[in-house]
């Protein structure tokens, strides 16, 4: 069986990381004069065709100059560079054996999932339109929330790094707890494709005895429901107006509640303030 090729290393993607964002600071750069070159060329305050000829002499020559610039060539060459080597590593798995199943399967899914992206598609747009009028009216707790996320991840990352370290330290032993598992769990391999093949046809001869009564049950519940349908309605209308006639009671005593704490809060506050401020008055509307 062909083996699958060793990815690049942890210093070969820090290398091509590093190597794409110079190439694309410098091609920021380039594209920053070219567009300082297009902006002095179109000024509409040079209208006569001496100043026209003129800006464009400018511009030819700072555009060659642009271009012809050591930083640009070393920009160029580095970006076929790192595309060169991005592909002659990509390449070996995109012929390898594995990739022709991956393929169909990805095809297989797409065109099965098309008919119902179109299905859900209602859905999802009411649902990210509830959902946006939900994050509209929560507003005022993502400061809050955010406070909390960042201390929390501020909190975590002394655990991490010091997680990555004793993991750097300890990759000798990971190595060989790695070669240890796969040398234990190779032999079961054949095995456990065996069992997966028996527990396969197992399972499509149950699905097939299954799916018959299943189909049954599903009409029979079908048709229960639209026979209730009516009891259900008539429930669902009968706890509506229960909570509509509750709501003034509700919200009374809620607001009795919050006075209560209110007042509560006060008296706490009041009772361990320090000796110094006891001349303050509160009131407490009733």
């Amino acid at each position: 069986m062909a083996t699958i090729p060793s990815l690049p290393s942890r210093d070969d993607v820090l290398r091509m990381a590093r190597s794409t964002t110079d190439i694309t600071g410098q091609l920021l750069d380039t594209a920053g004069n070219i567009t300082r070159i297009a902006i002095n060329t179109f000024d509409p305050r040079d209208g006569s065709g001496a100043e026209a000829l003129r800006v464009l002499r400018e511009t030819t020559a700072e555009l060659a100059e642009a271009s012809a610039s050591p930083q640009a060539q070393e920009a160029f060459y580095r970006i076929v560079d790192t595309l060169t080597r991005l592909g002659t590593t990509g390449a070996p798995l995109a012929v390898h054996p594995v990739s022709e199943p991956a393929q169909v399967l990805l095809a297989a899914l797409g065109d099965s999932l098309l008919p119902v992206l179109d299905a859900v598609e209602p859905a999802v747009e009411e649902f990210a339109t509830g959902l946006g009028d939900l994050l509209e009216a929560s507003s005022p707790l993502l400061p809050a929330v955010a406070g909390v996320i960042a201390g929390v991840l501020l909190a975590a990352t002394p655990v991490i790094r010091s997680t990555a370290e004793v993991l750097r330290d300890a990759s000798p032993e990971l190595r060989r707890m790695a070669d240890a598992l796969t040398s234990a769990l190779a032999p079961l391999l054949p095995l456990q494709v065996a069992l997966a093949e028996r527990a396969a046809t197992a399972g499509a001869g149950v699905a097939r005895a299954t799916l018959s009564p299943l189909a049954d049950l599903t009409e029979a519940a079908a048709a229960t429901t639209q026979t209730v349908r009516p009891v259900l309605v008539a429930g669902e209308e009968l706890l509506v107006s229960t909570l509509e006639q509750l709501q003034p009671l509700l919200m009374t005593v809620a607001s009795r509640t919050g006075r209560l704490a209110r007042s509560a809060a006060v008296r706490v506050s009041a009772a361990v303030a320090p000796a110094g401020e006891r001349g303050v008055v509160v009131a407490v509307p009733a």
